[in-house]
């Protein structure tokens, strides 16, 4: 096999390396393409360009593969917690019981966030969106950490943010939705691991005991591990290319936060349950709803079936489609809603129409469910979405750095006027 592709362009031949990943992708090398051709290549949207070369994550969308560090997604969704996958992710191998025991203990004692916090939080309208207080609150990270703002910074400092962002945002995130909902803050307790501690700040309040119910805590852990990562998507590319400007870690996350909150990235999930809602205001009558989404003159599709990467099926959904039924059947759920996801999760897996063009569901038509069904406002789904994706975004901004890559600078095609003369705002 060749190990460069020709390119002839205007009668002359270039010789363009070929780079091969470790699970033999392919990739046409064209750092060297503008000096030497004076071209660049159009991609819109990225969809056929390398940005980088990763060790972090990969996935395969035809046969439905994703690996974090080589571990296959079922077994670590099975076996592991969310901070051991974080842990994978960020520090390249599974960590030792040492090693994860000091790993939790760094991250539980910097759950804390400043006082003034509150009262940047009593600012925010109560009907803020949560995904804009979380984002404002950990670029605000870095008035309170000035020392993370070092382009500088060592292997230990780099640590010591990396579990004040895992400990925090956990917390802000809490804060917002109490904020929301009028109900006192309640303060994260170090006995607690990672998910317990999260939804007791969620749900408790000073005036009752609060017991933490385990399918949860285990709903809760599979679900942050399956959207830890997910390779160059749109926020991680976000994440990425911010952080080459040798942005801080605080400043790169509030940017992988904005660019997750659009609704063509991260808000599916939300937009499930809000297609639910309004096939049950239009009477629940969920057969009428997936005609109208094979009918092709009629423009509505069903949220949560499908996947842009994943061309057969969503590895993430079959293990989610388990918890999901674990959550419902032991919570007892009773929910009109809920009963037509299940309609639609029977035709979806059963029609011809959908099994034919491989709509199955999705993660997020999964994730929704269980964030609905634990009492979570749809308006926090995509805030749990930042909290699991976090690993991620530190591990792939750690690795951009540690590669020492150039600060990221897209080129374009100029489409605009040529050159013309100014004229004076009389003679206009």
């Amino acid at each position: 096999m060749s190990d460069s592709a020709e390119l002839i362009l205007e009668g002359k031949s270039y010789a363009l390396p070929i780079v091969v990943g470790t699970e033999n992708e392919k990739a046409i090398d064209i750092n060297a393409l503008r000096a030497q051709t004076g071209h660049i290549t159009i991609d819109s949207g990225y969809k056929n360009t390398g940005a980088t070369q990763s060790a972090i994550t990969y996935l395969d969308g035809e046969l439905g593969v994703l690996h974090y560090r080589g571990y296959s997604i079922e077994q670590l969704a099975a076996k592991s917690n969310f901070i051991e996958v974080a842990y994978l992710l960020i520090y390249g191998e599974l960590p030792t019981q040492h090693e994860l025991t000091h790993f939790n203990e760094q991250i539980s004692k910097r759950t804390l966030i400043h006082e003034n916090f509150r009262t940047l939080l009593s600012a925010y309208p109560a009907d803020a969106h949560p995904m804009a207080i979380l984002a404002s609150m950990i670029c605000s990270l870095t008035a309170f950490h000035p020392d993370s703002l070092d382009p500088n910074l060592t292997e230990e400092q780099i640590d010591l943010n990396i579990t004040r962002l895992l400990g925090k945002i956990t917390t802000i995130a809490a804060w917002s939705y109490k904020h929301a909902v009028g109900k006192p803050f309640v303060y994260p307790k170090k006995s607690l691991d990672y998910c317990s501690n999260f939804l007791q700040m969620m749900f408790s309040n000073p005036t009752e005991n609060y017991h933490v119910n385990p399918v949860v805590v285990d709903a809760l852990n599979k679900l942050l591990i399956l959207h830890a990562d997910h390779e160059q998507n749109c926020s991680t590319s976000t994440v990425r290319l911010v952080g080459s400007s040798n942005a801080s870690l605080f400043g790169s996350i509030s940017a992988g936060v904005n660019a997750l909150w659009g609704p063509l990235h991260g808000g599916a999930n939300q937009e499930v349950i809000e297609m639910l809602e309004a096939i049950k205001a239009d009477g629940g009558d969920s057969k009428k709803w997936i005609d109208k989404a094979k009918d092709k003159n009629d423009p509505f599709r069903l949220m949560g079936f499908g996947h842009r990467v994943y061309k057969n099926f969503d590895p993430r959904a079959k293990i989610i489609k388990a918890a999901c039924d674990n959550i419902l059947y032991n919570l007892g759920v009773k929910d009109p809603i809920l009963e037509i996801a299940k309609q639609l999760e029977e035709a979806a897996l059963t029609d011809p129409y959908f099994v034919e063009r491989k709509l199955y569901p999705n993660v997020d038509f999964y994730s929704g469910i269980i964030y609905k069904a634990i009492g979570l406002p749809k308006e926090m789904f995509t805030v749990m979405f930042a909290i699991g994706r976090l690993p991620g975004w530190i591990a792939q901004w750690k690795e951009m750095r540690e590669n020492k890559e150039p600060i990221g600078r897209p080129r374009q095609i100029y489409t605009g006027q040529t050159a013309r003369e100014y004229v004076d705002i009389k003679n206009r």
